[in-house]
């Protein structure tokens, strides 16, 4: 799990990701459900005609064979098993795209991913909500950027050099959030950071991030209100039992 980040981000986890921290377990699973057709209406009719195949088959061959005893639980089992992946990756998906394009997107994908990390949302920022954010883990440090290309090559550069003044010889690696040329997308940037060669151990980790702490932000993000749904949106990840 992601350690809690060293700073506020551009603004608080609100709407559909508190509505599932509140729920229970069966009326997140009916929420997600929801978000999943409104992003795929053909997604549903597929996790269920998947798992149902998969059991209407090993009851078929368990008849066929005369093991029914034993192929037809394997069936559920398998159906279920289907089922359940199928709607992980929809529902993956469904997140994705209802955060895309929204500032602090990137931050949020930061704090959801898998391991031991550090993540401190826009630890720089300019008057035109370009925004920096800065993993730290054992691929090292991860600087990624969501905004305009051509500014954020300026802003991550900028970045880069000061982080570098305390982290000697230690990787530091950038990203730029979109879906331009030389961009990652928001729906592979877990994917590409998780990737990256471990290169640190734990104690570097520890190290690398006590002298981050004494780095000053380089600039603050704009004071004053954000603009309409500017907010950090923060990835619901449901679990299926």
């Amino acid at each position: 799990m992601s350690r809690k980040s060293e700073a506020v981000g551009p603004a608080t986890n609100v709407g559909t990701a508190e509505d599932l921290a509140k729920a229970g377990r069966l009326k997140q699973m009916r929420m997600v459900a929801g978000l999943v057709h409104k992003s795929n209406p053909k997604a549903m009719p597929i996790v269920i005609g998947s798992g149902l195949g998969t059991l209407v088959v090993l009851v078929i061959v368990g008849l066929v064979t005369g093991l029914p005893a034993l192929l037809i639980p394997l069936g559920v089992l398998l159906g279920v098993l289907v089922a359940v992946i199928l709607f992980g990756r929809f529902a993956q998906s469904a997140q994705y795209s209802a955060i895309e394009g929204q500032p602090g997107a990137a931050a949020a994908v930061l704090e959801n991913m898998r391991g031991s990390w550090t993540v401190t949302p826009a630890i720089a920022a300019n008057r035109n909500m370009d925004v920096v954010h800065r993993a730290v883990g054992k691929p090292g440090v991860i600087l990624v950027g969501e905004g305009s290309p051509s500014r954020l090559a300026s802003l991550l550069a900028a970045e880069k050099k000061r982080v570098a003044r305390v982290a000697y010889e230690v990787p530091i690696i950038e990203f730029q959030v979109g879906n331009d040329e030389g961009q990652v997308p928001i729906s592979k940037l877990q994917r590409k950071i998780m990737r990256l060669p471990r290169q640190l151990k734990p104690d570097a980790i520890s190290d690398i991030n006590h002298r981050l702490k004494a780095l000053q932000p380089s600039l603050q993000a704009p004071k004053g209100p954000l603009p309409r749904n500017a907010r950090q949106p923060k990835m619901p990840r449901p679990k299926a039992r």
